[in-house]
């Protein structure tokens, strides 16, 4: 069904990571919609291993300048974009110097996790919310990739439940093993300053508790990795969203 807005929000995509699974499968699942006649656009974060020279990214300044707040601290927003290598499919980069400049993802040269991965998820999703909306484009439906993506679809349905906006996308979650992390336990107050409270993963707050309660605000969940972990295999099982088996990339399109 050719024709669709779809907004591909990834925290990974080939070739600006290269050896993780979800990287390859955002890359075939986006390039994929993007060639059967779909308006795709992919969102994701400016991580410092991403070479600007060497995927021409530039910023956006008409997008960027916005300032988020995240637990009552201005924090700028910068958007840049680049168009995948060799295609005429583009890539949003959400950007930060305090929270994307780094050159690891989210654990320190000794395996310990960034203590502002909550922060950094916070802003990572209000970024591209508030910019899809700058960009006057509406998407049909919302794929969600990686552990950062989840707080998009929370945001939706807390904060921004009276913004009739994406009142119409339908949002599919994609479920990866990714190595498990603690957030900050001062998160709860980070949230509450937008009005977010009451969930479930706040008792123990970590990326996969987060992802796991990111499966009630979405419409449809599914295996990224054929094989989850046996945290996220009994989420999944559990839960009362609407759910499909592991996917190859052929079949997605009948997803949407």
């Amino acid at each position: 069904m050719p024709n669709q807005k779809i907004l591909y929000i990834t925290t990974e995509m080939f070739p600006y990571q290269e050896d993780t699974n979800m990287a390859a499968v955002v890359n075939k699942m986006a390039l994929k919609m993007h060639n059967e006649g779909n308006d795709v656009r992919v969102f994701m974060p400016r991580f410092g291993q991403i070479s600007e020279r060497k995927f021409q990214l530039h910023e956006v300044i008409r997008l960027s300048g916005m300032n988020i707040i995240i637990n009552d601290l201005d924090q700028p927003l910068i958007i840049k974009v680049a168009s995948l290598p060799g295609e005429r499919l583009q890539v949003y980069f959400i950007d930060n110097e305090e929270y994307f400049k780094r050159k690891q993802y989210y654990f320190d040269d000794e395996g310990n996790p960034f203590d502002d991965n909550d922060e950094r998820a916070i802003f990572f999703a209000r970024g591209v919310i508030e910019t899809i909306k700058k960009l006057n484009w509406v998407p049909d439906v919302i794929h969600l990739n990686g552990w950062m993506s989840s707080f998009v679809p929370i945001y939706l349905k807390t904060y921004y439940e009276s913004d009739t906006y994406f009142k119409d996308a339908k949002i599919v979650l994609s479920l990866y093993n990714e190595k498990e992390a603690d957030l900050d336990k001062k998160i709860a107050e980070k949230l509450k300053f937008d009005n977010i409270s009451g969930l479930k993963a706040l008792d123990n707050p970590t990326i996969k508790s987060f992802v796991i309660e990111s499966m009630n605000y979405v419409d449809t969940v599914v295996k990224g990795d054929e094989f989850l972990d046996e945290d996220l295999d009994k989420a999944f099982n559990e839960t009362a969203t609407q759910k499909s088996e592991y996917l190859d990339v052929d079949s997605i399109n009948q997803l949407y």
